[in-house]
């Protein structure tokens, strides 16, 4: 191998191949093969790979990794939203719910979600990713099958709390898991594949519906209940084999040989030149990066336009089928008119995502699906329903392929621009929960007594994309000007003198900090 430079960076990228530098940085050798790696530390080695094969390994992690995590998102969203299919199919009849109470039933799982996404991200570092995704799924199942035999609208409140404890953990595990692999313009498609799933859901949701509704009766059970008893199987049989399937780390990948190990840490831990690229399962989340990930401007700014997402996106799917139905539609024709809805979201999202990749930027994206949703939000409050099913029926697409878009772009831009690893972790896990807490009001926008036309719903909707629209260009300016700053001071000061005030240590800890650091626009 070929002498080692002398700072922690990526040396160069051309067409044929890139090279990557390793620090000597002193560790303890875990057993196995010792790896040419950043945090291990070696004196001598730059890795030079050809263009095609770098290409080859990618494409070997993204087979392992990204379907797995697809379906599982896929799952997990089917459970958490199939509220809405079993309404239609006899929910709400049996249990005789009244007023809010389906409201109230759908909000519990989003006030249990939120609270318990952080510390369900600390516990993801002390066990192996996926040892703790495996025990969420298996939870998650059992709290979804008992969810079928419930009785009365309190056993339903019980059980909707608990599934949102139960889920909590997933995506911000799931996301996490993502960084430990990608470059930060390569994440996103990989996540948007991902989180396509869960747009995905609703048309598996609905045509899952349209066929188990059929076993009404059977043992006594209502469709609604078997709706959510096979729903909630599949996960806990997913539990007991993808424990052995899902890759916790690349130092521990079994799929790869020691060089493509070596390949997939150094790339990402020489990402910036300040370790943001990189995320360690070794890495102790210390209290000071808790304070700084609470402290973020940044993230305080993307709450609002996670806000926005989850209650447009939650209130969107427990209502859309009942809107469907109040079209004149049956229960059935119903659960299957939502299938094209979210086939649209689905394909706007990867190709947003594969946009944003390739432009290496983030928030103009969400800007864009915003509007879109904002589009159908107008066309919505506009039309009068009940005289137009078809046109009505038609300004539901923009809408869904609106909101489901920008959701996958806010928490790639955010986790881009926080490093380092602990700070990250931390601060994705606080977006998402503290974010997800607007699932509680996008529960409650869409009021029975208001259909079919839900003016409060829609109101609601655009007047949130409005804000989030705003509040994507405010950061958007804010990090193009601190962007400008840093490199004023570089051009000024010159690279070399600033390495020589600090430590390499130190400008990776140091992560967005850095005076190297540049934030993803």
């Amino acid at each position: 191998m070929a002498p080692i430079e002398t700072h922690a960076d990526v040396k160069a990228y051309d067409n044929d191949k890139v090279e990557f530098a390793a620090q000597p940085i002193p560790s303890d050798q875990s057993s196995g093969e010792e790896l040419h790696t950043v945090e291990k530390g070696f004196n001598d080695g730059v890795v030079e790979l050809p263009l095609a094969e770098q290409k080859r390994i990618l494409r070997k992690v993204d087979f392992r990794l990204v379907p797995l995590l697809a379906l599982l998102y896929l799952v997990a969203f089917i459970d958490r939203s199939n509220i809405g299919n079993a309404k239609i199919a006899g929910l709400s009849k049996d249990l005789k719910l009244k007023g809010l109470q389906y409201n109230t039933a759908v909000t519990l799982f989003f006030v249990s979600y939120g609270f318990f996404e952080v510390p369900s991200n600390i516990v993801l570092k002390l066990m192996r990713p996926s040892v703790w995704i495996a025990i969420l799924m298996f939870s998650w199942g059992t709290v979804m099958t008992l969810m079928g035999l419930v009785h009365n609208v309190q056993g339903l409140y019980a059980a909707r709390f608990f599934l949102g404890i139960a889920e909590s953990g997933f995506f911000p595990a799931a996301t996490y898991l993502l960084t430990i692999w990608y470059l930060r313009y390569e994440v996103q498609s990989r996540m948007a594949v991902f989180y396509a799933s869960a747009s995905l859901s609703g048309a598996f949701s609905g045509l899952l519906a349209y066929a188990i509704e059929k076993m009404q009766g059977i043992d006594g059970l209502g469709g609604w209940q078997w709706i959510f008893i096979i729903e909630g199987l599949v996960p806990v049989a997913l539990s007991l084999v993808i424990w052995k399937l899902l890759p916790d780390s690349p130092e521990t990948a079994s799929f790869l040989t020691k060089e493509e190990k070596e390949f997939i840490i150094n790339r990402l831990a020489l990402e910036t030149g300040s370790g943001h690229g990189r995320v360690t399962n070794s890495d102790k989340i210390g209290l000071k990066y808790i304070l700084a990930a609470f402290k973020e401007y940044k993230i305080w700014g993307a709450w609002v336009m996670f806000w926005a997402n989850t209650i447009g996106v939650y209130g969107f799917t427990a209502t859309v089928p009942s809107v469907i139905q109040q079209l004149g539609y049956s229960s059935a024709n119903a659960q299957l008119l939502t299938i094209p809805i979210y086939v649209v979201a689905m394909i706007f999202t990867i190709i947003f995502a594969f946009w944003s990749d390739r432009a290496r930027q983030r928030s103009p994206f969400i800007m864009a699906g915003f509007t879109i949703a904002a589009c159908g939000f107008i066309g919505q409050l506009a039309i009068p329903h009940t005289r137009m099913p078809g046109l009505t029926y038609g300004f539901l697409f923009p809408v869904a392929a609106g909101l489901y878009c920008p959701f996958i772009h806010i928490v790639c831009w955010i986790g881009n621009n926080l490093a380092p690893s602990s700070k990250r972790a931390v601060g994705m896990a606080l977006l998402i929960s503290v974010g997800n807490f607007g699932g509680i009001a996008g529960s409650n926008i869409y009021i029975a007594r208001q259909a079919p036309k839900y003016p409060a719903g829609f109101g609601t909707g655009l007047a949130i994309c409005l804000a989030a629209i705003i509040m994507a260009f405010v950061l958007r300016q804010a990090f193009a000007a601190e962007n400008a700053k840093r490199r004023t001071m570089l051009d000024r000061d010159g690279e070399d003198a600033i390495r020589a005030r600090y430590s390499e240590q130190e400008l990776l800890e140091m992560g967005d900090k850095s005076p190297f650091f540049i934030y993803t626009l």
